[in-house]
C-alpha cells in the first residue's frame, strides 16, 4: 500500500483508540477531572508522564534542530533531560506532600495570598498557551505532511480530536490515553531509528550506532565506498565542510548562550505546571517518587536515541538531494514541497538541487507547493550570494527520515502516528492545566467558592474547550519552530514559578511580598525580551543583537536570577510570614510518607494581604 493509505489506516486506528479510552475512563467528578482520583499505579503514571513530557518538541523538533545545528542543538537534549531529574528530586515529592491540585493553589496557600494565587493563575495560563502552541503546530505538520492537507487544516483537525478526549476524559481519561500514546510514540520513534542504525553502521542500538563506523551497506547508501570503516560522525563532518558548513561536531553558538539555554530548560522543567500536576494522581508520596523514576526510564529511551536520529537524518538528507537533478529528486522531497515544508529555488538555472549555507529564499515559503506557486516576487527577492537553493523546515526531518532512508511505507506511516501521539498527549495535559487554573483556582477558589462540584466540572470543560480554540490559533500563527516555541515556555516557567516554588519549600523567611515581586519581575522581563525578538523585531534575532549574547530561548535564566534576587531582597525587608506558615514549611522539607494523608496549611495562614 501507499504511504497515504498506511497513514490513514494507522492514524485513524490510533485516534479512535484515544477517543474510545477517553469515553471509557471519562471523569465523573472533579477529583477524577483534576487528579484521576489519586488512584494510578506508579508505572502507569510514569508512562503517562513520559507521554506528557515527550511532546512534539521532543519527538518532531529536537532531533531536527540537532540535525541542523549539530553540537549547538545539544542544549535541548541536556536541558530537558537534566530538568526532569531536577523536578523529580527537588520539587515533586514536596508538592505532592502539600496536597494541592495545581501550582497556583500551592502559591496561594504557601504565600497566604489570593492575589499571589491570581497572578500564578495568569502565569500558568501564559506558559501553557505558549507551550501548547508548539504542540498544535506539530499536529498540523504531521497531518500536512502525510495526509496531504495544508498545515492550518491539520491544526484544525487536531483541535477537534484533542478537544474531544481532553474535555470528556479529564485527567483520568487523559492519563489512560497517554499510556496508549506513549506505547505508540516510542515504538514509532525506535523502529526507524533501529532500522537505520543497522543499515548505516550494522549496530542495532541507535545511541551506540552514532559512535560506530560506517558499514559496507551504509557506504553504498551514501554512494561513497571510501566511507566504509570510517566513523559516521567523521563522514558527516567531511560532508559539512565540503558544502561550506562548519563541522557538525563543532559549534558556532556563543558558549554563554548555550549555558543559559540549558539552565532555562532545566529550571523551567521544575516549574512546568502540566508536569507537576501528574504527581498528584498517585495514592502516596512514595508512589510519586516511584512514578518519577519510571517516567525517567521511559523518557531516556527516546532522548538517548535523538542524537543518533539527527545524525542519520542529516547524513542521508545531504547525500540524497545535493547535486541531484530536480526531475530525479526523491519522492519524499517533492511530497514535502506540496505543503511548503521544503522548497527549491533554482538560482543558477541548471536544474540541479544545490544545498549549502545561507537562505534559499527570503522568508518562509507559503504552504502552496513548489516554486512556481510562490510567484515571481519570491524569485525576484531571492538572495543570490549564497549557493543554497533548498529551504527545509527543521520540524520535517524526523517525519522524512524513514522515507529518506527508504524504509517500508508502514514504518513511515507509523512515525506519523507517533508524532501525533506525542503532540496530542502533551496538548491534552496542558489543556487540563488551563482548565484547572480557570475553573478550580480562579472561579471556584476565588470568584464562586460556594459553587457545586457539578458546576465546577462544567466550568472546567468549558475552559478546556475555549483553550483548544486559542491553542489552535497559536498553532496557525506560530512564533517559530516547535522546539523554539516550547523553549520559550520553559524560559517563562523558569523565570516565574521555579524560584517561588523552591523558596516556598526551602525558605521559611520568604513571604508573599517577595514571592509576588519576584514572579512579576521575572516573567515581565522574560516576556518582554522574547516578545521583542519574536513578535516585534524578528529580523534582529541574531547573536550580535542579543543582550550579552543570550538568545530568547536562554533569557529565562536571567529572568530566574532576577526573580530570586527580588524574592530574597524584598522578603528580608518586609514582615516575616505567620508562624504557622513557617512551621508548615519546616515540616514540608521532610517529605515522610504517612499514608494517604497530606499536610494542609491552617486556615489562619490563608489570610489575604
Amino acid at each position: 500500500m501507499s504511504i497515504l493509505a498506511w497513514t490513514w489506516i494507522l492514524v485513524s486506528v490510533t485516534l479512535v483508540l484515544y477517543i474510545g479510552i477517553a469515553i471509557h475512563a471519562r471523569s465523573k467528578s472533579t477529583s477524577d477531572f483534576y487528579a484521576a482520583d489519586r488512584s494510578l499505579h506508579p508505572v502507569l503514571n510514569g508512562m503517562a508522564t513520559g507521554a506528557d513530557w515527550i511532546s512534539a518538541a521532543s519527538f518532531l523538533s529536537m532531533a531536527g534542530l540537532i540535525s541542523f545545528m549539530g553540537r549547538d542543538g545539544s542544549v535541548y537534549l541536556m536541558g530537558w533531560t537534566g530538568g526532569y531529574v531536577l523536578l523529580a528530586m527537588l520539587v515533586a515529592p514536596y508538592l505532592r506532600k502539600y496536597g494541592r491540585y495545581t501550582v497556583p493553589e500551592f502559591i496561594g496557600d504557601r504565600y497566604y495570598s489570593q492575589f499571589a494565587k491570581l497572578f500564578a493563575v495568569l502565569c500558568a495560563i501564559l506558559i501553557s498557551f505558549t507551550y501548547i502552541a508548539g504542540q498544535m503546530r506539530g499536529v498540523g505538520i504531521v497531518f500536512s505532511r502525510f495526509l496531504e492537507v495544508p498545515i492550518n487544516t491539520g491544526v484544525v483537525i487536531g483541535m477537534f480530536v484533542v478537544f474531544f478526549y481532553a474535555v470528556i476524559g479529564g485527567m483520568k481519561g487523559i492519563t489512560y490515553t497517554q499510556v496508549a500514546q506513549y506505547c505508540i510514540l516510542i515504538i514509532a520513534y525506535m523502529i526507524p531509528a533501529i532500522f537505520i542504525s543497522i543499515m548505516m553502521t550494522g549496530n542495532p542500538v541507535p545511541f551506540f550506532g552514532i559512535g560506530s563506523s560506517v558499514s559496507a551497506e551504509g557506504a553504498a547508501i551514501l554512494g561513497d565506498s571510501s566511507a566504509q570503516g570510517r566513523h559516521l560522525l567523521a563522514v558527516l563532518n567531511d560532508l559539512h565542510t565540503d558544502l561550506g558548513f562548519a563541522e557538525y561536531t563543532s559549534g558556532v553558538r556563543p558558549k554563554i548562550d548555550m549555558l543559559f539555554v540549558v539552565i532555562a530548560l532545566m529550571l523551567g522543567t521544575a516549574g512546568l505546571p502540566h508536569v507537576i500536576i501528574r504527581f498528584f494522581t498517585v495514592p502516596r508520596i512514595r508512589d510519586a517518587r516511584a512514578s518519577a523514576g519510571w517516567a525517567l526510564i521511559f523518557i531516556v529511551l527516546l532522548y538517548a536515541s535523538a542524537p543518533a536520529v539527527a545524525v542519520f537524518a542529516r547524513t542521508n538528507f545531504i547525500t540524497s538531494i545535493h547535486e541531484v537533478r530536480y526531475d530525479d529528486a526523491p519522492e519524499w522531497f517533492k511530497s514535502a514541497e506540496q505543503t511548503g515544508l521544503i522548497a527549491w529555488v533554482d538560482k543558477n538555472g541548471d536544474g540541479h538541487i544545490q544545498y549549502g549555507p545561507g537562505d534559499a529564499i527570503v522568508g518562509k515559503p507559503k504552504q502552496i507547493g513548489h516554486l512556481g506557486a510562490f510567484g515571481q516576487q519570491t524569485v525576484k527577492n531571492t538572495r543570490t550570494d549564497f549557493v543554497n537553493e533548498v529551504y527545509i523546515d527543521r520540524d520535517i526531518i524526523v517525519l522524512a527520515n524513514p522515507e529518506i532512508a527508504g524504509l517500508p511505507n508502514w514504518v513511515v506511516a507509523l512515525v506519523a502516528a507517533g508524532g501525533l501521539a506525542a503532540a496530542m498527549s502533551t496538548a491534552a495535559g496542558l489543556l487540563l492545566v488551563i482548565a484547572s487554573a480557570i475553573s478550580h483556582d480562579l472561579i471556584k477558589g476565588m470568584l464562586m467558592p460556594s459553587m457545586s462540584e457539578k458546576g465546577e466540572l462544567l466550568w472546567a470543560r468549558c475552559a478546556a474547550a475555549g483553550a483548544v480554540v486559542v491553542a489552535g490559533l497559536f498553532g496557525i500563527f506560530p512564533l517559530g519552530y516547535v522546539a523554539q516555541v516550547v523553549a520559550f515556555a520553559f524560559g517563562l516557567a523558569a523565570s516565574s514559578f521555579f524560584p517561588a516554588i523552591i523558596m516556598g519549600i526551602f525558605s521559611k523567611r520568604t513571604n508573599v511580598y517577595g514571592a509576588f515581586t519576584g514572579m512579576l519581575g521575572g516573567i515581565l522581563f522574560t516576556t518582554a525580551y522574547i516578545g521583542y525578538f519574536t513578535l516585534f523585531n524578528p529580523q534582529a534575532n541574531t547573536p550580535e543583537n542579543w543582550w550579552f549574547g543570550i538568545s530568547p530561548e536562554g533569557i529565562g535564566t536571567v529572568g530566574m536570577l532576577l526573580n530570586f534576587t527580588l524574592i530574597f531582597i524584598v522578603s528580608r525587608f518586609t514582615p516575616a510570614p505567620p508562624q504557622d506558615v513557617q512551621d508548615q514549611v519546616q515540616s514540608l522539607r521532610y517529605p515522610v510518607d504517612r499514608g494517604r494523608g497530606e499536610t494542609k496549611i491552617s486556615s489562619k495562614a490563608r489570610r489575604i494581604y
